[in-house]
């Protein structure tokens, strides 16, 4: 009886464990994006060891599923693979989301490398490539880039420009947050550790709507780096040393990433030198002091995720003592001896005249994505950036600064990215800003920039259409608004005699005398279209060809409308009016490219017409209490600038390659029919690349750049009377350096060391043959040569 007992109870199992598996799984496999069917994807039943298919309806079955967990993992070319579980308890339909564009895919992968746009004509400094510049500003880094020069102040404050249009003209991004650090002026440099991001592309044509509709010049993005989803614990630590200057750099950041999505990183730098050295003589006072410190959070899926970044600059830049006149006639003699007036020993100390610079940027952004609708990303930024700059003063006021600016801006930014359909991708968003100058008290000095409170509304769309598969176009439309008011004393003879404002601008008087000066609060409201239209198309032999044409409007900035009095790190008289006009800019820029390892080019031919362009030139002499100076105003004309980037590449062989530059530009005054000041001069440079990576990776080259003298510039010279000569002596400012070629010297390996780790060592020379030269871009070439010979090496260990 009991042996019958248990056969019937084992039967009776049997049966109800086969009632269990008559399941039936229904799925269907839809684009993310737009609900389309995924065909032919591979459906692996992880805990069934079996594999299926979708079919032309992106539908699959699996049937005889038991009562639990069904585990699938779906995979698809040009897809990102999917891991999903569910819960089988009855016969289940469920229709499976996939995502389906490469582009998007980018974002979570470690070295995403897509274009702003696909239409934008783009070049790019890699994470690697920065490494070589870790000691080195945002500008020095950006001059290896075609077309890409930079206005300087020494060597220490360097400018960007791109095809010679600089400061408010460019755009800055870094990590998605437009850069506001008073960049209007000509002796600011961007407050930017190029450490801490994790690539830099410069767009030279017009797909920048999305971030301005200012960049007439062009757009400098400098961005993060992505993170794969994995738990990993990993980092670098860099240091340099630098014969010129005996100074260096070091760098250290570390980066956590988790399975789940989760981020984290913390960088942090220092660097400090001493005087620079020309080839013949010390350049007094040039050292420079640097802390940067950056942290960053944040999760990331393909779905849903957010980004939380802080970033904090803290420089301290001396000014080359020779550079500080006392009145004109020392800036004659200056131009007359050709050297320095002032050469003192070396020294890490840092006086007077200096700048002392501290920016923080803050950022929180986030975003969600709508299946069969798109991407809307979210973000709020701020910064404070306090600026401070210090003439030579006798007694207490040693220690007080002549400039004392703090600017804060905050700004809110949503964006909406439509890819539902499948060949048009559509970008739509708005902007709203706020910005407060304090133009700090104490200082004993008329503040050179006043108080002004500045609000901004923007609202953009963009769009890309895929003709078919090998031509894309591009089109955009944005609109800004900006009111700026302001707070300012103007001297009673200026507002109602020099400038003729008590006529062009009576309602910005409040009629109250203080000291000889009215009080006024000039308001001013603009309104500022852009455009863009571009063009792609894809040829045999991995040749583009790449059309721009842009349409951007720049409301003058503060400084161009208010500047007044002697600006003293630049030694001289700046005037703004009140009367500028908004630029309108007109720019048409092309490019046919062949990215090829063994043979690739770009021709970048562009011309840009400007309607109001905003520059500041020398008419002449003023007298202070400090002595006479020279006095620099603002004005506008009609400008034209046109030329040509070129860049080659070739592998000689299996170990040598070839790297070639050229550019050349043309800036004219068009209303005055005289050369533009300040245009980059035709500059090429030439470089011999030795790869072996059988031996550590090892790398040697030789580079030659050439800059050519600049012989189209305006006379703006003048006569000023010398008080001990008791006669008019000329002021030769205009005439330009004669033309001076530089070569370097770089080599580069990299050792196994601590099992996982790699220790990349670089050993290079800058200005090989300690040639004297001065360049026309560098305000400073009045008063000393350019930086002589300097031995560089550099130590990158990553664990």
């Amino acid at each position: 009886m009991r042996l019958k007992a248990l056969l019937i109870l084992i039967i009776l199992s049997q049966l109800g464990f086969a009632q269990d598996c008559n399941y039936t799984f229904l799925g269907e496999l839809k684009d993310f994006h737009n609900n389309t069917p995924i065909v032919g994807a591979t459906v692996y039943m992880q805990n069934l060891d079996k594999y299926t298919t979708s079919d032309v309806d992106g539908k699959f079955k699996i049937e005889k599923l038991c009562l639990g967990e069904l585990t699938l993992v779906i995979s698809h070319v040009g897809c990102e693979t999917k891991t999903v579980t569910y819960n089988i308890d009855s016969d289940t339909y469920k229709q499976i989301a996939i995502e389906h564009h490469i582009e998007e895919l980018n974002e979570v992968t470690i070295a995403g490398n897509s274009k702003l746009q696909n239409t934008s004509i783009q070049q790019s400094i890699s994470k690697n490539e920065l490494a070589q510049y870790s000691d080195k500003s945002l500008g020095d880094a950006l001059n290896s880039i075609s077309g890409v020069t930079s206005l300087n102040t020494g060597n220490t404050i360097v400018k960007p420009m791109i095809h010679g249009l600089h400061s408010s003209r460019l755009l800055i991004v870094n990590n998605n947050v437009r850069l506001f650090d008073q960049e209007w002026g000509d002796e600011h440099a961007p407050n930017i550790d190029i450490n801490s991001g994790g690539r830099i592309d410069v767009v030279k044509g017009a797909n920048t709507l999305r971030y301005g509709s200012d960049a007439i010049g062009g757009l400098i993005l400098i961005r993060p780096e992505n993170y794969a989803a994995k738990d990993s614990l990993f980092g670098s630590t860099s240091l340099s040393f630098n014969t010129n200057g005996l100074g260096g750099n070091v760098n250290t950041e570390l980066v956590k990433t988790f399975k789940s999505g989760f981020y984290a990183k913390t960088q942090a730098s220092y660097k400090a030198f001493g005087d620079f050295e020309a080839a013949n003589y010390n350049l007094s006072n040039t050292g420079v002091k640097s802390i940067n410190t950056s942290a960053r959070f944040g999760y990331k899926s393909f779905e849903k995720g957010f980004d939380a970044y802080y970033s904090f600059v803290d420089n301290t830049i001396g000014i080359l003592s020779a550079s500080h006149i006392g009145n004109v006639n020392d800036l004659v003699r200056a131009i007359n001896e050709g050297t320095p007036q002032v050469i003192n020993d070396f020294s890490y100390d840092i006086n007077n005249p200096k700048q002392e610079i501290t920016h923080h940027l803050g950022k929180v952004e986030a975003y969600k994505r709508f299946q069969g609708f798109g991407k809307l990303t979210l973000q709020y930024d701020f910064q404070i950036n306090r600026r401070k700059e210090f003439d030579l003063r006798r007694g207490d006021r040693e220690d007080i600064p002549v400039i004392d600016l703090r600017l804060f801006t905050t700004s809110l930014q949503p964006n909406l990215r439509i890819d539902a359909l499948d060949k048009l991708t559509i970008n739509t968003g708005f902007l709203l800003r706020y910005q407060q100058n304090d133009a700090i008290s104490g200082t004993g000095v008329s503040p050179l920039i006043p108080d002004f409170d500045k609000s901004d509304a923007g609202v953009y769309a963009t769009g890309n259409y895929d003709l078919n598969h090998n031509t894309e176009i591009s089109a955009g439309f944005r609109y800004d608004f900006s009111r700026i008011e302001a707070e300012k004393q103007y001297r009673v003879t200026d507002w109602d005699d020099t400038y003729n404002y008590d006529e062009l601008f009576p309602e910005f008087n409040s009629g109250v005398i203080e000291n000889s000066r009215y009080l006024t609060y000039p308001e001013f409201t603009f309104h500022n279209v852009s455009a863009s239209l571009g063009l792609t198309k894809q040829f045999e032999n991995d040749i583009q060809l790449f059309v721009n044409y842009g349409l951007a409007s720049r409301m003058p900035n503060p400084s161009e409308l208010f500047s007044d009095g002697l600006h003293h790190s630049a030694a001289r008289i700046e005037i703004g009016k009140l009367t500028m006009q908004k630029e309108v800019a007109n720019k048409f820029v092309a490019s046919i490219e062949r990215n090829n390892d063994d043979f690739g080019f770009s021709v970048s031919p562009y011309y840009k017409y400007i309607n109001n362009f905003v520059q500041l030139i020398p008419t002449g002499t003023t007298t202070t209490i400090r002595g006479a100076f020279p006095v620099w105003e603002y004005n506008q004309v009609d400008a034209r600038i046109f030329g040509v980037d070129i860049d080659i590449n070739k592998k000689i062989s299996n170990q040598f390659s070839y790297n070639g530059s050229l550019s050349l530009l043309r800036g004219d005054n068009v209303s005055e029919d005289t050369p533009l000041i300040h245009m980059p001069a035709t500059n090429f440079s030439n470089a011999i690349t030795y790869n072996n990576k059988k031996l550590n990776q090892l790398s040697i080259g030789i580079k030659q750049h050439t800059v050519l003298q600049q012989k189209r510039y305006p006379d703006y010279n003048f006569f000023t009377f010398d008080p001990v000569l008791q006669d008019d002596v000329y002021v030769d400012i205009s005439s330009t350096p004669a033309a001076y070629t530089l070569f370097s010297f770089n080599s580069s390996a990299s050792f196994k060391v601590f099992n996982k780790s790699t220790l990349n060592v670089s050993f290079n020379v800058e200005n090989l043959f300690n040639v004297s030269y001065r360049n026309y871009l560098n305000r400073l070439r009045y008063f000393a040569d350019d930086l002589g010979r300097n031995f560089n090496i550099k130590l990158k260990l990553n664990y």
